[in-house]
C-alpha cells in the first residue's frame, strides 16, 4: 500500500455545485469533520461538509496512524472503546484497503517510575475493559526481539488497531459521500452567517449556505475561526514531524514508544517512525495570549515543546496572520489551503539513526519520506467537544494528536450534538468553557 500525506498539487475529488441550504454545515474535511458529516446523514440530516482544500490533507493524513486506547484520559476512554469498535465496522465498509490491524500498542519503560505511571493507569483500563496489562523485562525482550533498548518493563494493549491515515480518512469521505453527503473542497468557509443572535449558516468564498446547524472541526484553523467572531478558545497548534522507511523486515508486531523514538509497522512494510520527545511550538500571539492556561502545563513538563519565536507566513498564528475580516473579504483559510509544515531534516536524521541503532540486526535503515503536520492542542491535552456560546454552533477541536483514532466515535457524538440527541458519553470534562468557568486545569494522564 504505497502513498503518504496528501499533497496540495493533488487535484480536489469532489467540486459540487454549492446548495442553497442544508440541516447541517460541517467546517473541517479532517477526520473529525468527516465521520460527523457521515454519522449526521445517517441520522437523517442534509448534510453539507466544506474543506478549504482537500479531504485529509492537514493532520488526517500526517499522524502515525496509531488508533490507540492506551493512556487515553479516563474521560476518554469510554469514547475510545467506542471508536476501536467503529473503525472495525466502518472498514468493512469502505472500497480500499485501509491497513487496519489488530497488532497492539506498547509502552516501554526506562526505568520504575515510568512503570508504576502504567501500573497507576491500568485500573482505568479495566473499568472500560480492556486488555491492557503491565509487561516483564522478560515479555518485552520476547516481543521485541534484538532490541538494545534495556527496558525494565511496560505496558501492551493487544485490542489496540492500526491504519494508514492517508487511505483511511479519504476512504471515510467515500462512504459519507456515498449516503448523501454534499462534499466541496477547495471552498473556505470564510465566516458564520449570524441572525438575531444565532447561527443561520455560513458564508463561504463561493457564497452562502443556509442551515440552522454548524459543526466546526477545523483543527489547527478553529481557534482563528472563533476569534473571528468575539469567540476566545485557549488551542494552540505544534509541529509534530514524522518519518517513512523503506521496507524492513519486522521486529515486532505491536506498534511501540521508546524514550527517543516510536514506531508502527506499515502495511507496505516499511516502519513509521516518530520522535519520541517533545514537538515544535511556534511562537505567535495566540501563544502570548494563552500562556496563563498553560503553566500548569510548562510546570508539570517544561520542555513538552522546543520554543520556535516565529511561525512560517500565513500559519494560523504567525505574526502576520489576520484576525479580523469579513465575509466578502479573502479569509486566512483561502490563503492558505493546506497547511504543509516542513519537517527538520537534521532532527529526522537524528530520529533514523535512533532506530537503526535501536534495532542493529536491521542494516542500514533508509528513509523513503518525511513529512510534518500541525497538532491542534489544549491546555490540559483533551479536546472541546460541546455546544459554543453561540446557538447553532458545536465545536469538535483540540483533539490533542489523538484526532485519528478517537475520529469515529467523536463524529458519531457531534453529530448527536448538533441534532439534539443524547451524546451517549459525559462530555463534562470537554465542555467549551472549562478555560473561563474558574474550573482548575486538570492534566490528562502523563503515560
Amino acid at each position: 500500500m504505497a502513498g503518504f500525506p496528501i499533497t496540495a498539487d493533488q487535484p480536489p475529488r469532489y467540486t459540487p455545485d454549492l446548495p442553497q441550504d442544508a440541516d447541517l454545515v460541517v467546517i473541517g474535511g479532517g477526520v473529525i469533520g468527516v465521520c460527523t458529516a457521515l454519522y449526521a446523514a445517517r441520522g437523517g440530516a442534509r448534510v453539507v461538509l466544506l474543506e478549504k482544500g482537500l479531504v485529509a490533507a492537514e493532520q488526517s493524513s500526517r499522524n502515525w496512524g496509531w488508533i490507540r486506547q492506551q493512556g487515553r484520559d479516563p474521560a476518554e476512554l469510554p469514547i475510545m472503546v467506542e471508536a476501536n469498535r467503529l473503525w472495525q465496522s466502518l472498514a468493512r465498509e469502505t472500497n480500499a484497503e485501509i491497513g487496519l490491524t489488530r497488532a497492539g500498542v506498547t509502552y516501554l519503560a526506562r526505568d520504575e517510575k515510568a512503570l508504576a505511571g502504567y501500573e497507576a493507569w491500568l485500573p482505568h483500563a479495566r473499568a472500560n475493559g480492556l486488555d491492557s496489562r503491565l509487561l516483564s523485562e522478560t515479555d518485552v525482550a520476547a516481543m521485541y526481539p534484538g532490541m538494545t533498548f534495556q527496558a525494565k518493563g511496560g505496558l501492551h494493549t493487544p485490542s489496540d488497531l492500526r491504519a494508514e491515515p492517508w487511505v483511511a480518512v479519504p476512504a471515510l469521505a467515500e462512504i459519507a459521500h456515498r449516503e448523501g453527503v454534499t462534499i466541496v473542497e477547495h471552498c473556505a468557509v470564510r465566516c458564520l452567517d449570524i441572525a438575531a443572535g444565532a447561527v443561520a449558516g455560513v458564508v463561504t468564498e463561493r457564497g452562502r449556505i443556509r442551515a440552522p446547524r454548524v459543526v466546526l472541526a477545523g483543527g489547527a484553523w478553529s481557534s482563528l475561526f472563533l476569534r473571528n467572531h468575539g469567540l476566545g478558545l485557549p488551542q494552540l497548534s505544534v509541529r509534530s514531524q514524522v518519518a517513512a522507511t523503506e521496507r524492513l523486515p519486522d521486529v515486532g508486531t505491536a506498534a511501540a514508544s521508546v524514550p527517543g523514538v516510536a514506531f508502527r509497522r506499515r502495511a507496505d512494510g516499511g516502519f513509521t517512525l516518530a520522535p519520541g520527545f517533545g514537538p515544535d511550538l511556534y511562537i505567535g500571539p495566540d501563544a502570548f495570549r494563552a500562556l496563563l492556561k498553560y503553566l500548569p502545563q510548562l510546570r508539570a513538563d517544561p520542555f513538552f515543546a522546543r520554543l520556535k519565536p516565529v511561525a512560517p507566513a500565513g500559519f494560523p498564528d504567525a505574526w502576520g496572520t489576520r484576525r479580523r475580516w469579513s465575509g466578502d473579504a479573502q479569509s486566512p483559510f483561502e490563503r492558505m489551503r493546506i497547511l504543509d509544515p516542513k519537517p527538520d531534516k537534521r532532527r529526522m536524521e537524528r530520529l533514523r539513526r535512533r532506530f537503526q541503532d535501536l534495532f542493529p540486526h536491521l542494516g542500514t535503515v533508509r528513509l523513503r519520506a518525511t513529512w510534518a503536520g500541525m497538532i491542534d492542542t489544549m491546555p490540559d491535552v483533551v479536546p472541546v467537544v460541546d455546544h459554543a456560546p453561540l446557538p447553532g454552533l458545536i465545536v469538535g477541536t483540540g483533539m490533542s494528536g489523538h484526532g485519528f483514532g478517537i475520529g469515529p466515535a467523536m463524529g458519531r457524538i457531534l453529530a448527536d450534538l448538533a441534532a439534539g440527541r443524547d451524546p451517549g458519553h459525559d462530555l463534562t470534562r470537554f465542555r467549551y468553557n472549562r478555560f473561563s468557568d474558574g474550573s482548575p486545569i486538570v492534566l490528562g494522564p502523563d503515560v
